[in-house]
């Protein structure tokens, strides 16, 4: 085994995935496969190291709102946020964002933004304005509401699956900061758009005009979809008392929907985002290789060497060099890559709650500060430039730092009050 030969894999693959040229999932296949081809690791072992409590976890939801997509139900959601916001863009803009949150938290914000940004780009047509200030805030807002659950952000799911923290633990951990958080972007964004976004009153009053509820194509599967969709998210919340882990849940409640509604499993698979999946399958291959060789193990004793096994010195550098890394490559391979680290670091006697939660909070919320920085900010990147609007690095960067920026001074006092002192 060649620690040299893992790392070179490792910084060589992580390098061409912030470069955005080639596929991220090729890369991240590649590069797992290269640790077992190359003898780093063998076979069994890198398989043994796929999650699959994450890849099933992440398939049953996608399978739950591919369902619910089919029942006009986004639609509904645009057309009735028009409607609240009275056709007015900037006050749209932030019913919008809400919605995002909310829908990022309870399903998972890469779903979320495969669902809402081509239902925006629709809103955005039909309005005469420019969709990037709308898709810009609901990246964001996918970010941040997406913090707040086990389910709602991909290194969410990593940690908890890897720490043994449930539904609840996350909501009551990460709720509170990411509240905090979506408030303050809600001021934030006002500010940041304002004068961006105009549109002429006869434009406003047809859009006004359309009826929601037209949208609607199957009434029956749209109360089924929800009523399965709500008994899934109490079963997370209950998960620890039923004895199954929320991917089996999640599974079960996408089975049980197909079920009653009698759908096609061929046309409900075709709704699973398979290349994300198959990121993840390559990423948890990859990092298995630097674990395998001891570079991870030799990182966390330098780092506990560096802090003097300080808590709160490990803690909010660890929030913070979190955010840093996650704005300059995705948070979902940084995040696997730093939880075996955080599980060495706990093996050396510092406590691992306040750096599980810093990990999460600095991994979810850097994610916003570059287009790159999470998966569903790639997501609605590739959207709106398949529609016609590009999304440029400064552009995002240009917003995207400033709500990163108060996220992690909110997030900073959030773990000191709360862990540290």
């Amino acid at each position: 085994m060649d620690p040299f030969l893992a790392a070179a894999i490792f910084l060589v693959t992580y390098a061409l995935i912030a470069s955005d040229r080639i596929d991220k999932t090729i890369l991240a296949m590649l590069g797992g496969l290269a640790m077992i081809v190359l003898g780093i690791v063998d076979q069994e072992e890198a398989f043994a190291a796929i999650d699959f409590n994450v890849i099933f976890l992440l398939a049953g939801m996608m399978a739950l709102a591919g369902i619910l997509r089919q029942t006009g139900f986004f639609q509904w959601i645009a057309i009735r946020s028009v409607k609240i916001a009275g056709g007015e863009p900037l006050r749209l803009m932030l019913v919008l964002s809400v919605v995002t949150a909310v829908l990022s938290a309870l399903l998972d914000n890469v779903t979320t933004v495969v669902l809402v940004a081509p239902v925006t780009l629709y809103i955005a047509t039909v309005l005469r304005v420019s969709p990037l200030p709308f898709l810009i805030s609901q990246i964001l807002a996918s970010n941040i509401g997406g913090t707040a659950t086990l389910i709602g952000d991909p290194p969410n799911i990593l940690i908890g699956s890897a720490a043994g923290l449930d539904f609840a633990a996350f909501l009551g951990n990460m709720a509170p900061p990411a509240v905090l958080v979506f408030l303050a972007f809600l001021v934030t964004v006002r500010w940041l758009f304002r004068g961006d976004l105009e549109v002429h009153a006869d434009v406003r009053e047809t859009v006004l005009g359309l009826n929601e509820n037209e949208v609607i194509s199957d009434p029956r599967l749209l109360r089924l979809s929800v009523a399965v969709i709500l008994a899934t998210i109490g079963g997370f919340l209950a998960h620890g008392l039923l004895g199954f882990e929320p991917a089996t849940i999640a599974l079960l409640g996408a089975t049980v929907l197909m079920l009653l509604a009698r759908a096609e499993p061929e046309k409900v698979l075709r709704e699973i985002e398979w290349p994300t999946l198959f990121f993840f399958i390559g990423l948890f291959m990859l990092v298995e290789g630097i674990v395998h060789v001891g570079i991870i193990e030799g990182l966390a004793d330098a780092l506990f060497a560096l802090t003097g096994g300080d808590l709160a010195v490990t803690a909010i550098g660890l929030l913070w060099v979190s955010a840093i890394a996650s704005a300059l490559v995705d948070n979902i391979p940084y995040t696997a890559t730093m939880i075996p680290l955080v599980q060495r670091l706990g093996d050396s006697g510092v406590p691992l709650e306040p750096l599980w939660w810093s990990l999460a909070l600095g991994a979810d919320f850097g994610g916003n500060a570059t287009i790159i920085g999470a998966s569903a900010n790639v997501v609605v990147a590739n959207l709106a430039a398949r529609a016609g609007h590009p999304i440029a690095f400064r552009t995002f960067l240009r917003y995207g730092s400033v709500v990163v920026l108060e996220s992690l001074l909110i997030s900073t006092a959030y773990i000191w009050l709360r862990y540290l002192s």
